[in-house]
């Protein structure tokens, strides 16, 4: 049963609303503790900064994907390939913030929390997260979220782009003898 903060939980939706209306970079923790109707200080006791929030909206997101750890698919690449959709199927909703995070200043923490995403969706596809897989799935993810991020609508590219991703890094990992 995963461990919940109700004041981090109305922080996080509030600053995903925030970043949908305005700017990431005008959005303070003031204005997410007034959104979520919590005191500023209980949210600043929990959470210092608006990066500590993304690296906690990037675990929820990451719980989507390692909710799929239940399939039985007997492929590897489609084991994968869920986990990663279930993820990007999580952010879908939250595109237009995401998109605000990312361009006014909050890449940083998207960026810290790159290497934990990969590893999400390697340990829910059973892949054990060795460095080198953990690796090649980051940076096979940071460029999934880049086509994802201009395909709006059916995802018909992120999915070629999962899909093209998880290939080549399976034959990469393979060439070091690191695959799976």
């Amino acid at each position: 049963m995963p461990v919940t903060d109700e004041i981090l939980d109305k922080a996080e939706d509030a600053a995903l609303a925030l970043a949908g209306e305005q700017p990431w970079r005008d959005v303070t923790l003031r204005l997410i503790a007034e959104r979520a109707d919590v005191p500023l200080a209980d949210l600043f006791a929990r959470a210092p900064s608006k990066g500590f929030l993304l690296f906690r909206l990037g675990s929820r997101f990451d719980r989507a994907a390692l909710a799929t750890a239940a399939t039985a698919s007997e492929d590897v690449h489609d084991r994968l390939f869920d986990a990663a959709m279930a993820r990007i199927e999580a952010m879908e909703a939250h595109r237009s913030a995401l998109i605000s995070i990312a361009g006014g200043g909050g890449l940083p923490a998207i960026l810290a929390h790159l290497p934990l995403t990969a590893r999400a969706i390697l340990e829910a596809a059973g892949v054990t997260a060795t460095p080198p897989r953990v690796l090649a799935m980051t940076a096979a993810w940071a460029r999934i979220v880049r086509v994802w991020r201009d395909d709006e609508g059916a995802l018909n590219r992120t999915m070629a782009e999962i899909d093209r991703r998880l290939k080549a890094m399976r034959t990469r990992l393979g060439r070091i003898r690191a695959g799976f």
